[in-house]
C-alpha cells in the first residue's frame, strides 16, 4: 500500500478532515478495545520507540501505526557514512520524545521498492507518515537543532490535525508490548454524526456529508472537526459543476464580476494555489463596494477556514483583507 502525500506547509489537501476524522476513530477504536481485553495502560517500553521495517511489515507498522501515533522513517544503509552519525541522534530524541513518535528504520539495500515508492534519491532521507500521509522531512546531514525543530512541528501537527497525542511509554514495561495512543478519550457526543459525514464523503454525497456536519454545529457552534469539514465539503460541492477553463475565461474577462471572480478562487484553492486564491478575492474586494463587497469577503472568510488559520498564508491573508476594507 503506498502512502498518500502530504504537507505540513499547509497546501491545501481536500481529504485532510475525512483522513484526520478517520485517525481519530481508529485510535478511540483501538484504546476501547485494549481496554475491553485487559483494562491496562498499554504502555510500551522505551525499547519499543525505534522499530527495524521492511517491505512485508510496513502496512502494519506504519501505515497502521500511524493513525495512533505519528512515525518517522529514517531511510539508512550500512555503507553510508552519514547514516551512522544521524541514526543514532535519532533514536536517542526517539526515546527523549517520549512515544510522541515512533522511529521506523528502513534499510534501502533490502527495501527497494520502499525506496522507489518514497522517491528516494539518497541516504540518509527522513520522511514522516501521520493518519497513513507520508511527507518528506529532510534528506542528508542535519543538525540536532534542526531535527528538534522538525519534530516538534510534526507532532504538533500530528495533534492538532489529526489527534494523535502518542503513545504512552513505561520505563518498567517489556519490550514488545502492544502500542495503545496515550491519552484515553471516551467517545464525543458527536462521533456518529462526525462519522455520517465522513461515510457521506466516501461514497460521493457531499449534500449528506454537509448536513451531517450542520447537525453538528447545530449544537456545537465552535466544533473546530466540523466547522473544517462544513468548509471542504462546500468548496467540493461548489466546484463539482464548473467547467474550469470556462470558469477562468469569465475570470479574466471580467474582472468586476464577483461571482466569476469567486468560482476562480474556488478552483485555485482546490488546485492547492492558496496565495492565488487569497490575493485574487483581496483583489476583488478593493474593486467592489456594498453588497458585492460584502459577499467575496465572506467567501476569503470561508477560504480561510479550508486552510486553517493556524496557516500563516491565512494570517497574511487577513492583513491584506484589513488593509483592502479600511
Amino acid at each position: 500500500m503506498q502512502p498518500r502525500n502530504m504537507s505540513m506547509s499547509g497546501v491545501v489537501d481536500l481529504a485532510a478532515v475525512k483522513a484526520a476524522q478517520e485517525a481519530k476513530a481508529k485510535a478511540e477504536q483501538a484504546r476501547a478495545e485494549a481496554a475491553r481485553q485487559g483494562g491496562g495502560t498499554g504502555a510500551v517500553s522505551p525499547a519499543d520507540l525505534v522499530i527495524d521495517v521492511d517491505e512485508a511489515s510496513f502496512e502494519r507498522d506504519v501505515l497502521q501505526r500511524s493513525t495512533e501515533v505519528p512515525v518517522v522513517i529514517d531511510f539508512w544503509a550500512e555503507w553510508c557514512e552519514p547514516c551512522k552519525q544521524l541514526s543514532p541522534v535519532l533514536e536517542r530524541l526517539a526515546v527523549e520524545y517520549d512515544g510522541r513518535f515512533l522511529l521506523a528504520k528502513i534499510d534501502v539495500d533490502a527495501n527497494q521498492m520502499l525506496m522507489q515508492q518514497f522517491g528516494i534519491q539518497g541516504i540518509p532521507a527522513v520522511f514522516a507518515v501521520v493518519a497513513s500521509q507520508a511527507l518528506p522531512l529532510f534528506q542528508g546531514a542535519a543538525g540536532e537543532a534542526q531535527i528538534r525543530q522538525t519534530l516538534d512541528q510534526l507532532v504538533q501537527v500530528a495533534e492538532q490535525r489529526f489527534g494523535l497525542t502518542g503513545l504512552t511509554v513505561d520505563p518498567d514495561a517489556e519490550p514488545g508490548g502492544a502500542p495503545v495512543s496515550a491519552e484515553a478519550v471516551p467517545v464525543g457526543p458527536y462521533d456518529a454524526l462526525l462519522e455520517a459525514a465522513v461515510r457521506a464523503l466516501d461514497s460521493g454525497d457531499l449534500g449528506g456529508a454537509i448536513q451531517a456536519y450542520k447537525n453538528v454545529l447545530s449544537d456545537d457552534p465552535g466544533n473546530p472537526e466540523a466547522k473544517l469539514g462544513l468548509a471542504q465539503a462546500e468548496l467540493l460541492q461548489r466546484v463539482q459543476g464548473l467547467d474550469p477553463q470556462q470558469a477562468r475565461r469569465d475570470a479574466a474577462e471580467k474582472p468586476a464580476d464577483v461571482h466569476a471572480q469567486i468560482a476562480a478562487a474556488d478552483l485555485d484553492l482546490v488546485g492547492g494555489h492558496v496565495e492565488d486564491a487569497f490575493g485574487r478575492l483581496i483583489d476583488t474586494v478593493r474593486r467592489t463596494a456594498g453588497d458585492d463587497r460584502d459577499t467575496v469577503r465572506l467567501r476569503l472568510l470561508e477560504l480561510f477556514e479550508v486552510v486553517g488559520a493556524d496557516d500563516p498564508r491565512v494570517a497574511t491573508a487577513r492583513r491584506a483583507l484589513a488593509r483592502a476594507l479600511f
